[in-house]
């Protein structure tokens, strides 16, 4: 029996003032996405009117979900107005999940125009969390500037959307789905995937599966306890680490995908990750590890509870690629991290005689470097790290670095670290998050502390604290000029460099969930004697973090006693 071509219908709608996506793409509240009228449909047909009509029709787009609350109604949505509006095929993950590393490793195989990500990243999940939308553009990373302006455009003036309410699809049925619309010579092709699948074949032509492998077994195996925070790496987890690289099964925890992550952040810091914490602290486990909700970010801890900082992470990581076959034969470039992140691995660069590049917050930044072949590996503060394998962090990738490294070293990840601050010097380092600030207030502080330290009279301050003093070396309004294509993005955060070394940093963020502005206070120090590399983090930076207390005046300001979140 002949089944009629499924129609397609354009909708009438307003446009919304607010859709302009930000770092992370388009973030808020969940219940605007599910609530407000049209809001989804009219962001993603600003999303997909961005690409130039010539290259959407007949075109590939990936499409995958962390698993939070919403994402299979909004996936269905993205189906719908992706076959309207003349994309030819979308590729998406088994049930709609795809970390956001995998989306990138596949928009790159593939050679797809994009990929959309439903995540709010380490945001909550459920009806009163957070939802979001990234959009990858062909290289597999975050839209540029120029791209995210486009969709920004077409929003506010939006009268209408294309969309076939009849199409439907089954996300937990592996393989080809086809379907005839009316108006279109050629059928639209969804193909549901295994999630992992072509990840995880990337990921074997990177390491060397046979060392890692022999780490995790055997009489002196190596004991994991891995926390996927009830996000998108729990298949991730348990087909590489476990099916793969031979971890016992109980080596994972939290590995079930929810749609409210447990009622959890998912954020893998020492704040969110506690229960991690709590059992490397027992001491029964060499190396643990927890994960982000769409599995771009990570946290590391060795026996004991041994924390990592991700600028130190990243660091060891640059000192010790020689381990890693994919650096063995692809060599080594340059490296790069954001501005707010720690310069320690400015220290490896200098010793391996490689370029660093400084750049602003936001992973696309990294993007053009490593497209023209100026940078193998990357990071940043914010638990993120990665490399020119692909165009996003990757924290499985990363774990996998580590446990490469502890293979080849033969030693604990707190001796990998020790050492390391042996030989380059300690970077003190930690980050204050002031969340959930009125907008008008966070506006006018970093207002007035810009004026302060551009004041030529700021650049000859000396600060005593204790028996502490600093000296201004230097205080800017950090701006960056891509080296690639020469674009400038200004006002990238307040910054304050002392003469030895010692760094203080700010930045505003949005919360990208609808919950008002986050300014960020980084504090860094740094330490060559190793016989000063035992203090505590927090006694180090006191005197730095008094010195930016009093210059910010925040407490006053906001009325806060202090921050939400130390990392």
């Amino acid at each position: 029996m002949e089944t009629s071509p499924i129609p397609v219908l354009t909708v009438q709608t307003a446009p919304f003032d607010d859709q302009r996506p930000g770092t992370s793409g388009l973030r808020r509240k969940t219940a605007v996405f599910e609530g407000k009228k049209n809001y989804l449909q009219n962001y993603i047909q600003s999303l997909l009117s961005s690409i130039d009509l010539r290259d959407r029709q007949g075109c590939t787009m990936v499409v995958g979900s962390d698993g939070r609350y919403f994402s299979r109604a909004a996936t269905e949505v993205i189906v719908q107005m992706a076959a309207a509006n003349g994309i030819g095929r979308l590729v998406i993950g088994h049930n709609g999940l795809l970390s956001t590393p995998a989306v990138s490793c596949i928009i790159r195989k593939i050679k797809a125009i994009g990929g959309i990500i439903l995540t709010a990243s380490h945001s909550p999940g459920g009806p009163v969390g957070d939802f979001g939308i990234k959009f990858n553009v062909a290289n597999g990373g975050p839209s540029p500037d120029t791209v995210m302006e486009k969709i920004s455009q077409v929003s506010r003036t939006l009268e209408e959307y294309a969309i076939c309410p009849d199409l439907r699809i089954d996300l937990s049925r592996l393989g080809r789905q086809e379907f005839d619309l009316e108006n279109k010579f050629k059928p639209f092709r969804v193909e549901i995937i295994d999630s992992v699948e072509v990840y995880l074949q990337m990921l074997r032509n990177i390491f060397d599966f046979s060392a890692i492998k022999s780490l995790l077994t055997g009489p002196d195996q190596l004991k994991l306890h891995i926390d996927a925070m009830n996000g998108v790496m729990g298949p991730y987890v348990r087909r590489i680490l476990c099916d793969e690289l031979g971890a016992p099964a109980n080596s994972a925890v939290n590995c079930v995908p929810l749609e409210d992550f447990g009622g959890q952040p998912p954020e893998p810091n020492l704040t969110y990750a506690s229960s991690l914490v709590d059992a490397m602290k027992g001491g029964d486990f060499g190396f643990g590890a927890a994960f982000d909700a769409d599995g771009d970010r990570y946290m590391i801890l060795g026996e004991n509870g041994f924390f990592v900082n991700p600028s130190d992470s990243l660091a060891v990581m640059a000192a010790n690629l020689a381990a890693i076959p994919y650096f063995r034969q692809q060599g080594v470039k340059g490296f790069a991290r954001s501005m707010a992140t720690s310069t320690a691995l400015d220290r490896v660069a200098k010793a391996m005689k490689l370029a660093l590049y400084e750049t602003p917050a936001g992973w696309r930044y990294f993007g053009n470097l490593m497209d023209s072949g100026r940078c193998s590996l990357c990071g940043e503060e914010s638990f993120g790290t990665g490399s020119d394998h692909i165009r996003e962090k990757d924290g499985l990738w990363s774990v996998l670095m580590w446990l490469s490294i502890m293979a080849a070293r033969k030693q604990t990840v707190e001796q990998i670290v020790r050492e390391h601050w042996a030989k380059f010097g300690r970077h003190y380092y930690c980050r204050f998050d002031y969340e959930a600030l009125d907008p008008r207030v966070a506006f006018y502080l970093m207002r007035d502390l810009e004026a302060i330290i551009i004041d030529k009279a700021f650049m000859s301050q000396r600060f005593s604290v204790g028996d502490h003093v600093y000296s201004v070396e230097k205080s800017e309004n950090f701006e960056y000029v891509d080296p690639v294509d020469g674009t400038v993005a200004r006002n990238q955060g307040l910054r304050i460099i002392f003469s030895d070394a010692a760094r203080l940093v700010f930045r505003m963020s949005g919360s990208g969930g609808g919950m008002g502005t986050t300014i960020r206070i980084y504090a860094e120090s740094f330490e060559r004697d190793p016989e000063r590399h035992n203090r505590e983090t927090q006694v180090v930076l006191g005197p730095l973090i008094a010195i930016a207390l009093k210059i910010s005046n925040i407490h006053e300001r906001t009325g806060r006693r202090g921050p939400n979140i130390i990392t």
